[in-house]
């Protein structure tokens, strides 16, 4: 027997119970494939229904209704072996599978094994993990299906699976595989996206070919499926020990298709030339990026983006970052399918982001000519409309009525906090007035180290549907703004470069500046990983830190880390969705849970640096 195949991993730009899309994009791909040849195509998990329903998952309508989309699937399976991701509910519970059918026949439904449950993901709360080494039947349509832990055939080639977490376990349906001799394993995952994740993916599907002598091949969701995650359409292909395929990831496309001939009877290596991955950081953020805006404006059938633009860092990076979506859009899918899938009817990239990217800046008395310069003079580089107004008169009339209220004047001795506050309140409402008026969604500006210790006005500059880069840090935002300048031709940027953060919230005399508000950026980073991410307590980030920053400045910062992180958390409970791009975020609906109410680590920070 000749056992030459034709494989192909097929990543899905899918969105929670949209099933005429969720379809249509899987037949497109089985029709493509079939047009090459393919003999077998995989899927990435849960494609069916989207992996994002959550709570959905514990009803018995999703898993139904994935099998009647199921029923308008199989028939388009002629000459090709395929294999979907559905959920699948027996007698209660919810399974996560992997379908495989042939000749539009369902051979068997293959089960993940492995939940993830740490980070971003929560899927205990809706999967039950399948036992190793059980199968049983279950029925539909009167036929009976085996379902389990499954094995399968293809052309004289056997495969199994693994299911995105089962195969970074260390005890994984791999380890039983080989019991079988399965020459092929298939792993259909739906794996975040985070800046350079894609080389330890790369590496696990390396060492797994090679530590079970096999083709293994991985298949990744695409797209913003559900609004806070991006998947990264990553499909991989490696051969013991040996990467052999890799496709561009991020892309803007509905589907993408990579395949592969492999002769399982000849060991010997072919000549195989994966695609470059992205190399660098910066440039993965701006595609990630460019593809969560893109898939949140075309699902969320907004008709554009508003924005405060106030001429410092954050704002200019969430500007930019969507005229960014609009070129690589128009460029990658072309201005009419672009136009299209956004139903927009503009002529050309300028006219589109003139009415896609609405900026305005809403200054005060505070507010310096060098961040009116740097917002205008960005704005109009990149094509969006402009507009600019003082908030004075709302300010005055909301402090003149607390003052008849107290029956005394305000003043900053005594009432700092609340007159930084009102001046970044008194902007919402009529930035929201626009962003209605336009039916546009309005960004706001939060970065994450910024959202960490909540220096950030409630109902002010955290106001917005979408906060694009909350997943990322200050420091990241800076390098990356000079980055763009430089590498990507946005000249408009050299004036928000060349400007110091700050909120400009008191008088110019007192030289504000977000730092000395808070700490060093680069300080309040390490502090971040270590607490936040690292999970370390104040005195244990103390030593780990103390070689390399002054005692004195560490112990403040860390103080005042542990205590605004702590009473601060009825804000991150507000901020708007955000998009994770890192390692970590604080998004508590995705990554880190944390009590509203708590001790505030007082008996924690007692002799900190003793």
């Amino acid at each position: 027997m000749n056992r030459k195949l034709k494989i192909g991993g097929a990543t899905v730009n899918q969105t929670p119970i949209d099933w005429a899309n969720n379809t249509h994009n899987i037949i497109q791909a089985i029709q493509g494939a079939q047009s090459q040849q393919l003999d077998l195509l995989c899927f990435p998990e849960l494609c069916l229904t989207g992996y994002g329903c959550e709570d959905l998952f514990l009803s018995d309508w999703l898993s139904e209704n994935a099998w009647t989309e199921l029923e308008k699937i199989i028939p388009k399976t002629d000459n090709i072996m395929v294999c979907i991701g559905m959920p699948v509910r027996i007698e209660g519970i919810t399974y996560n599978g992997a379908c495989v059918i042939h000749n539009k026949e369902i051979i068997g439904i293959a089960f993940k094994q492995n939940l993830a449950r740490d980070g971003v993901h929560y899927e205990p709360r809706w999967f039950e993990p399948w036992p190793a080494n059980t199968i049983r039947q279950i029925e539909r349509g009167g036929k009976k299906i085996n379902v389990g832990d499954l094995t399968f055939e293809c052309k004289g080639v056997s495969f199994g699976f693994e299911i995105c977490e089962d195969a970074w376990r260390k005890v994984r349906p791999a380890d039983n595989l080989v019991h079988h001799q399965i020459e092929l394993i298939l792993n259909p995952s739906a794996s975040h996206f985070a800046m350079d994740k894609s080389l330890s993916r790369e590496v696990l599907v390396k060492e797994s070919s090679s530590k079970y002598n096999c083709v293994y091949v991985y298949v990744n969701l695409l797209g913003n499926e559900a609004g806070r995650m991006i998947y990264d359409g990553d499909i991989l292909f490696a051969r013991q020990g040996e990467l052999i395929i890799r496709n561009p990831r991020l892309s803007l496309q509905p589907f993408v298709i990579q395949s592969c001939e492999i002769d399982f009877d000849d060991n010997n290596k072919a000549a195989y030339s994966p695609s470059p991955d992205i190399a660098e950081r910066n440039e993965e953020f701006a595609q990630a990026t460019t593809l969560a805006l893109y898939d949140y404006l075309r699902k969320s059938k907004a008709r554009g983006y508003t924005l405060s633009l106030s001429g410092g860092a954050d704002s200019s990076c969430c500007a930019v970052i969507v005229a960014e979506m609009i070129r690589r859009g128009s460029t990658q899918l072309g201005w009419s399918n672009f136009s299209e899938r956004l139903n927009i009817s503009f002529k050309n990239e300028k006219e589109a982001t003139q009415h896609l990217l609405t900026c305005a800046y809403q200054g005060t008395r505070n507010s310096s000519a060098k961040t009116l310069e740097a917002a205008k003079t960005l704005a109009e580089s990149i094509g969006a409309s402009f507009h600019q107004w003082m908030v004075d008169d709302e300010v005055k009339s909301y402090q003149s009525k607390i003052e008849t209220v107290l029956n005394r004047p305000l003043s900053w001795e005594k009432d700092d906090i609340a007159m930084q506050n009102i001046q970044a309140r008194s902007r919402s409402p009529i930035i929201w007035m626009l962003a209605n008026i336009k039916q546009a969604i309005l960004l706001t500006t939060s970065n994450r180290s910024e959202g960490d210790v909540g220096y950030t006005t409630m109902d002010g500059d955290t106001s917005g549907s979408l906060a694009p880069i909350a997943g990322v840090d200050k420091p990241f935002i800076i390098q990356w703004l000079k980055w763009a300048e430089e590498e990507l031709g946005y000249d408009g940027l050299a004036k928000v470069n060349a400007l110091e953060p700050t909120a400009e919230l008191r008088p110019a005399n007192s030289d504000q500046t977000d730092e000395k508000d808070l700490m060093p950026y680069q300080l309040l980073v390490r502090i971040e990983k270590l607490a936040i991410r690292d999970r370390k307590s104040p005195k244990e980030v103390y030593r780990l830190l103390l070689p390399a920053f002054d005692k004195d400045l560490l112990k403040a910062s860390i103080a005042k880390f542990f205590r605004l992180w702590a009473i601060n958390q009825w804000k991150r409970e507000r901020i708007a969705p955000s998009f994770h791009l890192d390692d970590m975020n604080v998004d508590p609906r995705s990554w880190c849970r944390f009590p509203i109410l708590s001790g505030g680590f007082q008996s924690e920070l007692e002799g900190l640096g003793d």
